[in-house]
């Protein structure tokens, strides 16, 4: 089992950047498929991004290409998003997860996730 702990959300103007971080303890993160998934309040669970076990592949929803970044740094057992030119639409709870299933490359439905952070607030004000 991991234990993910997300951190780096707050609030910031629209046109601005955060980078958020999904630290990870019990195991090591490179055993485990990454994503990273939003909510806003009335909304279901939203895929963001997810990253492949060795990191070399990517995967983002349309809305944030070209803006948001996943990456994963296996020494700090960390996975990261940063998330540049922030608009309002952009403003949830931003949750990071894992699986080790077998089969996936990658995986954008949360039921596909196993593992979950507590998730942390990114208000994004116009």
């Amino acid at each position: 089992q991991v234990q993910l702990v997300e951190s780096g959300g707050g609030l910031v103007q629209a046109g601005g950047s955060l980078r958020l971080s999904c630290a990870a303890s019990g195991r090591p993160l490179s055993s485990y498929v990454m994503g990273w998934f939003r909510q806003a309040p009335g909304k279901e669970r939203e895929f963001v991004v997810a990253i492949n076990r060795s990191g070399g592949s990517t995967y983002y929803a349309d809305s944030v290409k070209g803006r948001f970044t996943i990456s994963r740094d296996s020494a700090k057992n960390t996975m990261y998003l940063q998330m540049n030119s922030l608009k309002p639409e952009d403003t949830a709870i931003y949750y990071c997860a894992a699986h080790n299933r077998i089969g996936y490359n990658y995986s954008t439905r949360v039921s596909q996730y196993d593992y979950w952070g507590q998730g942390t607030q990114v208000t994004v004000s116009s």
